[in-house]
């Protein structure tokens, strides 16, 4: 009996000697974990700093994969944190909020003020660049009280740069620069380049935003801070900022009237800003982003898991207490493997099926958050293009109004009808989605369709000589002069057909033959033919031609170069107008594009040369002597609109921004204001909104580069009574203007 007891105590030993050390051995594997996810954040804030973010997408990743089984609530925040810093870097705003709110939410209940001040700091950044300004100013103070708290100079020295970006973004640059410098020397002292660089960039920005004294005392100061900025930026290799810094040179270029460095230097920081948010796309849409929440998962079925596993370690010690046999604990043991065995098989597939369904969730989300930041990627590039655009046909239309010789104003009227052809093209290639799901509208106009083909041949010309093409344009004279459609469509198909012919074409012929296959009263029935002499396209390429991004083979891309965007927009245009467009090709020997398109004949008696004149039926006289006040902050759009309406006898004054417009209209009594929607410190909107609070009857028209057609609503809900995009037709302008002035009258009246 003596023996038996001794045994039985020294198994219990032996039992709780065994789990004493399990203890110590899980302790030291938290200790490894927690070890291992720092050194990957430590790594992905690195490769951030660098630019790198595949490289920081993988660290954040196994950084998840280690938290996602562990119970530690700081150790998930603080991973959540790095995700949201993540993708607050990529510009992915709206998803670095949501992992933010999740870790400060993790945070709540813990003592740990380091890490919520990191979140709060973090979270106000990231309010605003979401323009939510008063909550973004909240988190930020709950930053800097705890920093203050902690002793942490960095970390507040970076707290009142975000603070001083905040007032900056808020249109209040003298506050945003008292920021900057109160931060800057803490910066410096711990060698934080990065850091230290971006304080220059933007105390720079708000340098030039304030109001210049007789000496350019801020203008010179400015250009002294990015001297210095752009030296450490090209020791450090600091991309992203060098980027930036290209903005804020063409800005000092523009003060010192030197349009054509503004010029070079925009055009550097559009083509590298455009090349980072493709790069920022692919990052985004690219199979790489994981979405922590399957954490939440994993754990419940780990603590299942360990329930199961406490249960049978009571069940042990419960019969190892009642003085069982050795052998019968040896037998539970082997019944205990063999429940866990088939608890883990049913745990795993239960798993597989819970993974597929993440996978699916997944896919769809990521396919959502593609066409999202697809459609943010294009809003941003169209508003960048159709800026220069602007410009681009401003200048055109007021050397046509300066008497210019008659070749030049051949190649005036050229350049004129080529930025036509290029907005149409921006909007179009905008619209592929549209066209598709045919939600673009066709207008109705009328025009002549033998000058509509002689201006694009007059386009193409001087390629054609260049390849030493001849051009023959065979035309039925019976075809009515006057048709009813949509032009600058029409253009844009023949366009693309006849440049593609005259590109694919060398020492060779490019025939149109536009022919009358039938009409009748108030209709009209075209055969449009385009033949060349060219390369040719072979059968099995002919399936593929039309649709996006094809051409017809890689050599043809590398000697002859183009998207392969044209065929495709030229076969949803004419889907749209109810025609289809048909191919015959031998490979060396030359294509022929051909459709047939029906058109209404216009009904209208007068002369096709005076078409532009008499639809804009203008009063010029009434618009003399005008006071007009246009809120415009890109100085060369300024010039620009400014000569073409004093050009038309206006009373013509400028405001660089919205909190100068509202002062200059409180001042002066202006009878129609020209307003921008994309302005530093407040928006033309928010502009508006607040001048129709004490002034509800003045005129507000909006002259923007933003995309409109899906704004209307907003537009005339902010106040607005007419919207003109930019870049325009002066008839448009003008009509719309005098338009606006005619409706103000009638309703005064």
């Amino acid at each position: 009996m003596t023996s038996f007891l001794n045994k039985n105590i020294t198994l219990s030993v032996f039992f709780v000697w065994f789990f004493f050390l399990l203890q110590i051995q899980a302790q030291e594997n938290i200790q490894d974990t927690l070890s291992l996810v720092k050194s990957h954040q430590k790594g992905a804030n690195k490769a951030i700093l660098s630019q790198d973010f595949s490289k920081a997408i993988n660290y954040l990743n196994k950084a998840c994969d280690l938290v996602t089984p562990t119970k530690d609530i700081l150790l998930k925040a603080s991973v959540n944190i790095s995700f949201a810093k993540f993708h607050y870097n990529l510009h992915n705003y709206n998803k670095a909020a949501s992992l933010i709110i999740k870790a400060i939410a993790q945070l709540k209940d813990t003592d740990d003020k380091l890490q919520q001040a990191n979140a709060a700091l973090l979270y106000g950044q990231i309010l605003t660049q979401l323009e939510k300004f008063e909550n973004a100013e909240k988190h930020l103070k709950i930053a800097d009280s705890y920093f203050t708290e902690l002793k942490d100079d960095i970390n507040q020295a970076l707290t009142l740069v975000a603070i001083g970006k905040l007032e900056l973004k808020k249109g209040n640059p003298k506050v945003a620069i008292n920021y900057f410098e109160a931060g800057l020397p803490i910066l410096i002292s711990n060698n934080l380049k990065h850091n230290e660089v971006e304080v220059y960039i933007f105390e720079t920005e708000a340098l030039l935003q304030l109001q210049d004294t007789e000496n350019n005392k801020n203008l010179f100061q400015a250009k002294a801070i990015l001297i210095k900025a752009i030296a450490i930026i090209e020791t450090n290799k600091f991309n992203k900022l060098k980027i930036d810094s290209f903005r804020i040179s063409s800005l000092i270029a523009i003060r010192e009237n030197n349009p054509n460095l503004a010029s070079r230097f925009i055009i550097s920081y559009t083509y590298k800003k455009d090349s980072m948010y493709s790069s920022y796309l692919n990052i985004i849409s690219s199979n790489i982003e994981r979405d922590t929440n399957i954490g939440d998962l994993n754990e419940i079925i780990a603590l299942q898991q360990n329930d199961l596993d406490k249960k049978q370690k009571s069940i042990n010690f419960g019969k190892m207490t009642t003085g069982l046999s050795i052998a019968l604990i040896i037998i539970l043991s082997l019944l205990a493997l063999s429940l866990f065995k088939n608890n883990n098989l049913r745990a795993k597939a239960n798993d597989l099926l819970k993974d597929k369904n993440i996978e699916l969730t997944l896919a769809k989300e990521k396919a959502e958050r593609a066409s999202l930041a697809k459609a943010q990627f294009l809003s941003t590039i169209t508003h960048e293009l159709r800026t220069p655009l602007y410009a681009v046909t401003g200048l055109t239309h007021l050397l046509l109004e300066e008497d210019p010789k008659p070749n030049q104003k051949e190649h005036l009227n050229s350049l004129k009808f080529s930025g036509e052809y290029l907005l149409s093209l921006i909007n179009n290639i905008l619209d592929l989605n549209k066209l598709e799901a045919n939600k673009v509208e066709i207008e109705k106009t009328t025009f002549s369709f033998k000058k509509r083909i002689n201006d694009v041949l007059i386009a193409l010309k001087k390629t054609a000589e260049d390849r030493k093409n001849t051009l023959t344009f065979e035309y039925d004279e019976s075809i009515p002069e006057k048709l009813i459609g949509d032009p600058l469509k029409l253009s844009q198909v023949l366009i693309n057909l006849i440049g593609n012919s005259v590109k694919f074409t060398q020492n060779g012929d490019v025939t149109i033959r536009v022919q009358k296959n039938n009409s009748s009263k108030d209709r009209v029935n075209l055969r449009i033919e385009i033949e060349d002499t060219g390369v040719g396209i072979s059968k099995k390429k002919q399936k593929s031609i039309f649709e996006t991004f094809n051409q017809g083979s890689l050599q043809i891309n590398r000697k002859f170069g183009g998207s392969g965007l044209g065929l495709s927009i030229v076969k949803n245009l004419l889907e749209l107008m109810n025609s289809k467009i048909n191919l015959e090709s031998t490979l060396g020997q030359g294509s022929k594009f051909w459709f047939d398109i029906s058109f209404n004949i216009s009904e209208s008696l007068q002369d096709v040369s005076n078409l532009n004149n008499e639809t804009y039926n203008i009063d010029y006289k009434a618009l003399e002597n005008v006071s007009i006040l246009v809120v415009e902050d890109n100085k060369i759009n300024q010039m620009i609109t400014k000569k073409i309406l004093e050009k038309n006898k206006f009373i013509c004054k400028v405001a660089d921004n919205g909190m100068d417009a509202i002062k200059m209209v409180h001042e002066n009594d202006f009878e129609v204001i020209l307003m921008d929607i994309h302005m530093p410190g407040i928006s033309g909107i928010e502009t508006t909104q607040r001048i129709r609070e004490f002034n509800k009857e003045l005129p507000i028209i909006a002259l923007t580069a933003v995309t409109i057609d899906e704004n209307l609503d907003e537009f005339y809900k902010a106040g607005f009574n007419e919207i003109i995009p930019k870049p325009f037709k002066p008839e448009d302008f003008f009509e719309k203007i005098y338009r606006t002035l005619e409706a103000s009258k009638t309703s005064a009246s």
